[in-house]
């Protein structure tokens, strides 16, 4: 059966403060990755103390806001931010791009491991666990906020979204593409999980991540809305392209522990 969204993209307000589901599915994200490498410090699997663990992950966290808003603002939405620039800092309201996020968490790891004398892809495997499940918490995110919907379908699961009506004045339901987004990232947390049970080489998981977020990403770039074509392919898939590439050679390259 349909569903209409009417639900509302704050969770608490007191006064002029407001608590968005949004901002909370990033915290819990940052919550569940600290808890998750704290307990593989505890338990001697992670070669981190908690001191190391929490400045790696304030460090983490300014390259993903910086980096998702960058792209927002510079690669996704330039023409909107040009004439409301007042927006740009409200990343509260949505507007964090992945693959802007993405390459500043990279940038940072490999300076950060670097200054300790870690390798970054021991770092990368056992870090990209959680953070696959966080992407998750995004998503949906992006459901509270009635954002990244897909076109309009008759699939009995669509849903309306912002009391959208077509030319006659019926509701217009649509894909809820960051739900298929959210599901699959659950999906690439189990795996990923089940990888690191089974001791495959440095990079591995890492690289298993990539092939599969490209794979998942690029096939539901076509229910997105507001993508570019550059040829084929939108831009989004454009961008999963070095992704898939790279992690095609980190799980074929000979174990060089």
């Amino acid at each position: 059966m349909a569903f209409i969204h009417s639900l509302s993209p704050v969770l608490l307000k007191l006064g002029p403060l407001e608590i968005r589901w949004y901002g909370v599915m990033y915290v819990l994200g940052f919550l569940v990755t600290l808890w998750y490498l704290r307990k593989l410090s505890r338990e001697k699997r992670l070669k981190l103390s908690f001191d190391e663990i929490d400045n790696l992950m304030t460090w983490l966290v300014v390259a993903l806001i910086v980096g998702a808003r960058l792209f927002e603002v510079f690669v996704w939405e330039p023409g909107y931010f040009l004439q409301h620039p007042w927006e740009i800092p409200m990343v509260w309201k949505g507007g964090l791009s992945f693959h802007g996020s993405l390459l500043f968490m990279i940038l940072t790891a490999l300076w950060w491991c670097r200054r300790k004398n870690i390798r970054v892809l021991d770092l990368a495997d056992v870090i990209i666990i959680p953070l696959s499940l966080a992407q998750a918490f995004g998503r949906f995110g992006n459901f509270m906020n009635s954002e990244l919907f897909g076109p309009a379908t008759m699939l009995p699961w669509g849903i309306n979204f912002l009391n959208e009506t077509d030319s006659v004045g019926g509701l217009v339901f649509r894909h809820p593409t960051m739900l298929y987004e959210l599901f699959y990232n659950v999906i690439i947390f189990c795996i990923l999980l089940w990888l690191a049970r089974k001791h495959r080489h440095t990079g591995a998981v890492f690289g298993s991540w990539l092939v599969l977020y490209a794979i998942f990403r690029s096939l539901t770039e076509f229910l997105r809305l507001g993508d570019y074509y550059v040829g084929p392919l939108t831009t989004g898939q454009w961008l999963n392209v070095p992704m898939f590439l790279i992690g095609c050679y980190l799980l074929m390259r000979k174990n060089k522990d």
